[in-house]
């Protein structure tokens, strides 16, 4: 006997904003990095962040039956095996740089998804400027946010990388539109043998160098500034590409992809990472919200299938391609010159 419709999908899901806001104050406040050095008790965690006492115990009881905290017999919080690897500030591993940047800015702007799919029209802060990655580089505050959110969204996608492309057929390597340098790093980390560079705009620089110099990668990998659509791309082995065509319309894609190709060495590879939408678009719900934030962002961009980015390379020269799952919602496609 088949059961009996129940709404508490719908409502779980209409009010999942409610989680998702309690995890992001959480990151904002610090809730993790109080417990970096073990657990405290409700007094001392709230004076630790300075909250005030009405609704500090359901905050943090929220978090705990959340799962992103636990709960001991006698009262006192710590971070989960997750949060204390992934969300400390400071580590290595730290993946909170989206979740901050997604309190800042995204959680505002979804609020005007109606009125986004209504007219088409991208609805973040700035929504007039006609170019919103201009007046992001231009503040050197938005930029760091927003370069350290892209290492939190790559951090995962990056070590797939490394570990499932065959590197030990190649020397060469560039990330176009390296950001803070995560896949770079990560990639050079694993393969010795491999020399790399982000490629990226000059105001970057700073940047990325610190953040490869931290990773004591300075020797082997190495930033070359420039603009993707202006320039063309630093010549390579591999080309990665890791959430940039999102961003833009097809046309740019296309484009993009011609100049990647034009910069391979003969014999070799593109690689495109994103949230793909599974070809069937019914299964990966999180590369189709993903697409909707393009929407909420930028002027034309959109996410795509596996599918779609096999035949775009194909239309530019690729000789062959191929498409791989990833971590998560994230997979690759690769193409062959």
């Amino acid at each position: 006997m088949s059961a009996k419709p129940s709404p508490e999908k719908l409502l779980a899901l209409g009010m999942s904003f409610w989680n998702a806001k309690t995890l992001l104050s959480a990151v904002e406040l610090g809730v993790f990095d109080a417990l970096a050095d073990g657990p405290a008790d409700l007094a001392a965690l709230t004076a630790k962040l300075a909250l005030h006492q009405r609704s500090a115990r359901d905050f943090f009881d929220a978090l705990v039956a959340m799962r992103v905290l636990e709960r001991d017999a006698n009262g006192r919080y710590a971070n989960t095996p997750e949060t204390e690897l992934f969300l400390v500030r400071g580590r290595p591993s730290y993946v909170g740089g989206l979740l901050e940047m997604a309190n800042a800015r995204l959680y505002e702007s979804w609020g005007h998804l109606s009125e986004a799919l209504k007219t088409g029209r991208r609805q973040s802060e700035n929504q007039e400027e006609t170019d919103f990655f201009a007046a992001l580089y231009a503040d050197p505050n938005r930029l760091r946010g927003f370069l350290a959110a892209m290492s939190g969204v790559s951090a995962g996608a990056a070590q797939a990388i490394a570990d499932k492309f065959p590197w030990h057929d190649y020397k060469t390597f560039v990330d176009v539109g390296a950001a803070q340098g995560m896949v770079p790093v990560t990639i050079a980390r694993a393969h010795p043998h491999l020399s790399g560079a982000g490629f990226d705009l000059p105001q970057v620089k700073p940047i990325f160098e610190e953040y490869v110099a931290a990773n004591g990668l300075a020797d082997r990998v190495r930033f070359l500034p420039g603009d993707f659509f202006k320039d063309a791309l630093p010549k390579a082995d591999v080309i990665v590409m890791g959430h940039i065509l999102h961003d833009w319309d097809l046309e740019q894609k296309r484009m993009l992809l011609k100049k990647a190709y034009d910069a391979l060495h003969e014999g070799g590879a593109l690689i495109v990472y994103e949230a793909m939408i599974d070809n069937e678009r019914r299964e990966n719900a999180f590369g189709l919200l993903m697409s909707l934030n393009m929407l909420i962002e930028t002027a034309g961009g959109f996410d795509f299938t596996g599918a779609d980015c096999q035949g775009w390379m194909k239309e530019v020269g690729f000789s062959s391609s191929r498409v791989e799952p990833l971590t998560g919602p994230d997979s690759m496609a690769v193409g062959i010159k």
